[in-house]
């Protein structure tokens, strides 16, 4: 591959994963102002949510594999499976609750997630 070509093609099994924690792994792109973010978890189904967070970053995420829980705010837990999306707006805790074995998550972030690279 010509060195033009890296800097905006990237291969999946190519790309550095980052082990976020036991068994959570990530893979990142980014551009100077939007950041796209392959999360794989194989540490589920997990028994209860994961810690509230909150970050200024708008955030966008499709869930390529597995079922989950949403959790935002105060509202009402939503089950979500592999082809559904979600949306949260800056400063808004959110979490998840994996429910299946597996769960692959791509997000999407602007500005760029500064505490990933």
């Amino acid at each position: 591959m010509s060195e033009a070509n890296k800097q905006y093609a990237y291969k999946y099994d190519e790309m550095q994963s980052h082990k976020v924690a036991d068994k959570v792994e990530r893979r990142l792109i980014h551009t100077d102002n939007l950041m796209l973010v392959n999360v794989e978890f194989s540490d589920g189904p997990t028994n209860k949510p994961d810690p509230f967070h909150s970050h200024p970053h708008e955030q966008v995420s499709y869930l390529a594999d597995g079922e989950v829980y949403l959790f935002v705010g105060d509202d009402e837990k939503v089950h979500l499976k592999a082809g559904d999306k979600f949306a949260i707006p800056s400063n808004i805790p959110h979490t998840i609750q994996r429910l299946t074995s597996y769960v692959r998550i791509i997000d999407c972030f602007t500005p760029l997630r500064e505490d990933f690279l």
